[in-house]
């Protein structure tokens, strides 16, 4: 991929970031601004903007409703949001499931799941890991057991990110217990609202709900909901994995990330006389952090180069997902260092709707801790790093 845009790839720059200047909600920038979250349904909002625009699902065919976009358009499109710090839409339907359904469901379920997925009528959440289930994801125990035109689901699903607002849920469930783990797994779509479902809130070490338990006790779902073949759920699982992957290196936000911890440290005295950007050491390591952020971005477009001539992503997204969540947590223990003892208290009321609060501090510093405590979630879920660095070893290098 020619890293130069062309005139065409410019103007369309230009007009992707007019049309977010003019239409992300002022009052949803000032939230980001000063890292307080967006709640279910600011985002949905935000996402049928996008859709009324036609941009909701910029990797979509233009059969199933995407703008028909080419890989380097949808790397502008992805660097300009996280740019202004505009979210994404959330990744598990349109990102995770979506491709499943598009490569593997049938026409009916194309039909009956992907509009509702587009226009962001529907909350979908992810039923992979299991209590002792997570890098060894083909141990996965909860059953399900087929009873005429139904399977009867038990076991228990955890780590589940914003399962409290889903409609829907895709699982991977274990159907056959007999064959070898990775041939006995099947793929099923669950609605949330069935009788023997329950959740239970995980709240994470920076006091926030994000993740959940799912209990599923005798849940009857129709067998109409299972995709593709039975007991083949594990290759649909990889697909999706290797999309969420990708997805993870976070480019976009590491450089505005990246932009703001420049600016703050401008603004800090470093105790001798001068600013943190004025630092040495400091100043080396921002530079070392702009370094690898600028090869993950080449990366990631080689990643979209072979997208673009109709390749899944393959092993190199396990290196997008290594490189890009280790750089963000080293991006984190930045803002830490820089905002010193600020960073250590602990402000609750910013998970509240309505929070309007400073943070303590030079740089909305109070909130530097609570985002790297967060963080430390990225190198284990979709796959922890040490398995993608097994994955690599096997499919790149041949070991």
């Amino acid at each position: 991929m020619n890293a130069d845009y062309t005139a065409e790839e410019l103007a369309f720059e230009i007009e992707v970031r007019t049309f977010l200047e003019n239409e992300f909600p002022a009052e949803y920038k000032a939230k980001v601004d000063a890292n307080i979250r967006l709640g279910k349904e600011e985002l949905t909002h935000w996402q049928k903007i996008l859709f009324k625009k036609g941009w909701a699902a910029t990797s979509w065919p233009v059969e199933h409703g995407g703008p028909g976009w080419t890989p380097t358009q949808r790397h502008i499109f992805a660097t300009e949001l996280g740019m202004i710090g505009a979210p994404e839409p959330i990744p598990f339907g349109m990102k995770m499931v979506a491709p499943v359904i598009m490569a593997y469901g049938n026409e009916e379920q194309k039909k009956r799941f992907l509009p509702d997925i587009l226009e962001s009528n529907v909350w979908w959440c992810q039923g992979y890991s299991e209590p002792n289930s997570g890098s060894d994801l083909a141990s996965l125990k909860t059953a399900a057991v087929r009873d005429g035109d139904e399977y009867v689901v038990n076991g228990q699903k955890t780590w589940n990110t914003y399962g409290q607002y889903a409609d829907w849920i895709f699982c991977l469930v274990r159907t056959d217990s007999t064959v070898k783990k990775q041939e006995g797994i099947s793929f099923l779509l669950i609605d949330m609202k069935t009788p023997g479902i329950t959740l239970k809130p995980i709240v994470l070490i920076d006091g926030h709900h994000e993740v959940n338990e799912v209990f599923f006790d005798d849940v009857r779902v129709p067998a109409e909901n299972l995709i593709g073949e039975e007991n083949k759920g594990w290759t649909y699982a990889k697909v999706l994995l290797t999309h969420e992957r990708t997805n993870i290196s976070g480019v976009p936000r590491g450089k505005r990330r990246l932009k703001a911890l420049k600016r703050i440290a401008l603004e800090t005295d470093d105790g001798f006389g001068g600013n943190m950007l004025e630092n040495t050491s400091f100043k080396t390591k921002i530079a070392e952090a702009e370094i690898e952020l600028q090869a993950l971005e080449y990366a990631e477009l080689r990643t979209l180069a072979a997208l673009s001539v109709g390749k899944a992503p393959g092993p190199e997204s396990s290196i997008l997902k290594i490189v890009g969540t280790e750089l963000a947590q080293s991006i984190d223990a930045l803002f830490v260092e820089i905002a010193g003892n600020h960073s250590l208290p602990f402000v609750p009321e910013q998970f509240e709707n309505g929070f309007e609060g400073h943070a303590v501090g030079p740089g909305n510093s109070a909130s530097a801790s609570l985002t790297y405590f967060n963080n430390r979630k990225l190198t284990i879920f979709g796959g922890s790093n040490e398995v993608q660095r097994n994955i690599i070893s096997k499919a790149v290098l041949g070991l």
